[in-house]
């Protein structure tokens, strides 16, 4: 099991790191995932009989890493979910692209998803608004490393608005190179109202893994 980074920790919230290629919850594959993972260090921690509660409020892709927020009542994930409604979410990822572009853009386009679990960008009848901006932070050689801010949730929206246009994240093997290298995507700021004090809670962590500690320094372990 992978250490859990805690990032934030009351009776409402539970606010975390996760690791690359982690799921956020469970699925067929039978895998370790955040879930499960956190139920287990609530129940043990706090030694609570019987079955834990523990709100899924968003996701990341299983090859995505970065800051999540559980809830750890009723009350918390529906208050949660409905900032999320409401744009009081704010969500940036770093990300490292192949090739260099203009120091900073806005990308908007519609999103389809497939049946095979790919997205593709089409029309406005056939799919969903997506929509990001970016800033470029540093280019090393045909690198890139970008910081987004994410309007929309779409499926695998910031990979493949940046592949159609041929700046493919680092490590895509769906939408990019057929390497193996580790998909360069984090998402490493959150901010949101707290559910009960309405207190707004800010958290920004800088990823130092694989790829990024090109840019960013620390460790190569993933």
């Amino acid at each position: 099991m992978k250490r859990i980074n805690i990032l934030y920790e009351d009776n409402h919230l539970l606010v975390v790191e996760k690791p690359f290629n982690v799921l956020s919850q469970g699925d067929n594959t039978k895998d370790i995932d955040m879930l499960t993972m956190l139920k287990d260090y609530i129940k043990e921690k706090y030694k609570k009989p019987g079955n834990v509660y523990l709100g899924l409020v968003h996701r990341l892709d299983r090859p995505t890493g970065g800051i999540m927020v559980f809830a750890r009542t009723s009350k918390a994930a529906e208050r949660l979910s409905k900032q999320i409604v409401d744009d009081k979410f704010t969500k940036r990822y770093y990300a490292v692209i192949c090739g260099k572009i203009e120091d900073e853009g806005t990308f908007v386009d519609y999103i389809k998803k497939l049946d095979n679990n790919n997205s593709i960008i089409t029309d406005s009848e056939d799919g969903k608004e997506a929509k990001l901006s970016y800033k470029v932070v540093k280019s090393i050689n045909d690198l890139t490393l970008v910081d987004i801010l994410l309007y929309t949730g779409r499926h695998h929206q910031i990979r493949v608005q940046f592949a159609s246009r041929g700046y493919p994240l680092y490590g895509d093997n769906r939408y990019g190179k057929q390497d193996k290298e580790q998909l360069a995507l984090f998402a490493h700021y959150l901010s949101f109202y707290h559910p009960i004090t309405n207190e707004l809670l800010e958290f920004d962590i800088t990823p130092k893994y694989g790829i990024f500690k090109k840019f960013f320094g620390g460790s190569n372990e993933l």
